[in-house]
C-alpha cells in the first residue's frame, strides 16, 4: 500500500504501448499479465480482466494480448473463461500446468495437475478461432527437458484432438442446461479420445 500512484502507473502504461503500437504498426504487441511476482509483489496488471481494460484502453488494432495458463492459476481465474473473454485479442498462449497458490508458478507440464482444464482451455482456443502461438512455459529442473518438451508437445495436441472431437449438439444442450454430470460425462468421453 502506498507505495504507486495507480492511476498514473495505469496511463504511463496506455501512453507507452500506444507510442509503440503508433511507431511500428506493422507489428502485434502482446502483453502477458502476472499477479504477482517474487521480486516486486506488484504488478500493474494482475489479472485478465486488468489486461483486457488495458487493450481496451490503449486501443490499437495491434494491440493484444498473451495469456499463461500458470499466471491465470495463480490469479484464481478459470482459463478457459479467460480465453472466451479476451477472444480475437489473443495473440499467444503459454501452455503449462500448476497448483493454484498465489506467486507459485509451478511451470508444470501442460494438463498434467489440471487435465480436464487442459481440455477446456483447447475447446475455448478453438471456439475462438485462435490462429496465433502456442509456447510452453515449464520448468523442467529435474527432468530432461528435450524430453519434457516432446510430452508437452504430445499432450497439447492429444488435448486439442479431444477437444475437437466433442459433440457440439451435445455441449451447447448441457451448457444451456448447467448440467454439471452431462459435462463431466463429456469430458471423460473426450478423453478416451486421446
Amino acid at each position: 500500500p502506498f507505495q504507486v500512484k495507480y492511476k498514473e502507473k495505469w496511463d504511463q502504461l496506455v501512453n507507452a504501448f500506444q507510442e509503440c503500437c503508433d511507431a511500428f504498426p506493422d507489428i502485434k504487441w502482446s502483453l502477458e499479465f502476472k499477479p504477482t511476482d517474487e521480486n516486486t509483489r506488484f504488478f500493474t496488471v494482475p489479472s485478465t480482466g486488468a489486461a483486457l481494460l488495458l487493450v481496451k484502453d490503449i486501443d490499437r488494432p495491434n494491440m493484444g494480448l498473451t495469456l499463461d495458463v500458470g499466471h491465470m492459476l495463480m490469479a484464481g481465474e478459470n482459463p478457459g473463461q479467460s480465453i472466451a473473454m479476451v477472444g480475437d485479442k489473443l495473440f499467444g498462449i503459454q501452455l503449462n500446468d500448476g497448483y493454484t497458490r498465489l506467486a507459485a508458478e509451478d511451470g508444470m507440464m501442460f494438463g498434467s495437475v489440471h487435465p480436464n482444464m487442459a481440455l477446456e482451455i483447447m475447446y475455448q482456443l478453438q471456439a475462438i478461432k485462435f490462429a496465433g502461438h502456442f509456447y510452453f512455459d515449464t520448468f523442467p529442473q529435474r527432468t530432461d527437458p528435450v524430453a519434457e518438451a516432446e510430452y508437452n508437445i504430445e499432450r497439447a495436441k492429444g488435448f486439442y484432438w479431444a477437444a475437437e472431437s466433442m459433440n457440439e449438439e451435445n455441449l451447447k444442450e448441457i451448457m444451456d442446461q448447467h448440467d454439471a454430470i452431462g459435462a463431466v460425462k463429456a469430458v471423460d468421453d473426450a478423453m478416451r479420445n486421446m
